[in-house]
């Protein structure tokens, strides 16, 4: 079964409680290399050429559509064995990382920011592995691309669920070394979930400290674990 839609509903909720509108709108602007707000509709063009944004994200779709094929099979660990090297390689996971914790990412001493790494990309495999838990006719569709501000792109698009709702997933990529890497996913193509990270917890390291944020991670990462091995 696939709990993408539950995720995005539960993402929007989570929204309301996190922040408002404007200082979400505060937090995308914070996030580097660019500065507006997510993605808005536009004209948009599918990509043929070999080796970019688009080829990157169809890449990982079709990894991640072999992962929930088989995910009964693999269980929840075996999905996060799959993940981790197929995200890490889509995904730029430790510029993710220091963009979540915003201003907080500077003053923290280089241990700390391995830490924080780490923590962040276990955190980010482990809630893929709870969302992506079966197959049962999803499709991957790219819709489009377009250009973004300093050099990045927006690749739109879509899951196809049979019997319900198609959900927007949108992702914006930079090139990084000659290679396509994710740094932002939009959950029903608008809403950054960077910067719903960053808003929730650059909040808690400024009010908690910074081993309160890592032990919340790992707790939610445990959580995930516990829920998954009960689902199996």
């Amino acid at each position: 079964m696939l709990e993408i839609k539950n995720w995005s509903t539960m993402v929007l909720a989570t929204l309301m409680v996190l922040t408002t509108q404007a200082t979400l709108a505060q937090n995308v602007a914070a996030i580097d290399p660019a500065t507006e707000t997510a993605p808005a509709a536009a004209e948009t063009v599918i990509e043929a050429e070999a080796s970019t944004p688009v080829t990157r994200i169809e890449s990982f779709h079709a990894g991640l559509l072999q992962i929930m094929k088989e995910a009964k099979t693999l269980g929840f660990q075996g999905r996060i064995d799959r993940l981790a090297p197929l995200m890490a390689d889509t995904f730029d996971l430790d510029f993710m990382a220091s963009k979540t914790v915003g201003r907080h990412w500077k003053k923290l001493a280089d241990e700390d920011k391995e830490r924080w790494a780490q923590t962040f990309a276990r955190f980010t495999y482990a809630n893929y592995a709870g969302r992506f838990t079966g197959f049962t006719g999803e499709e991957f569709v790219t819709v489009g691309v377009e250009d973004a501000a300093r050099g990045t792109r927006n690749v739109l698009t879509k899951i196809v669920v049979p019997g319900g709702d198609d959900v927007q997933l949108n992702y914006r990529l930079i090139k990084r070394s000659g290679e396509w890497k994710v740094i932002d996913v939009y959950l029903n193509g608008t809403v950054s979930e960077l910067a719903l990270r960053r808003s929730e917890y650059s909040s808690a390291l400024k009010r908690e400290g910074f081993p309160a944020l890592v032990n919340s991670i790992e707790n939610k990462i445990e959580d995930l674990k516990k829920k998954g091995a009960s689902e199996s």
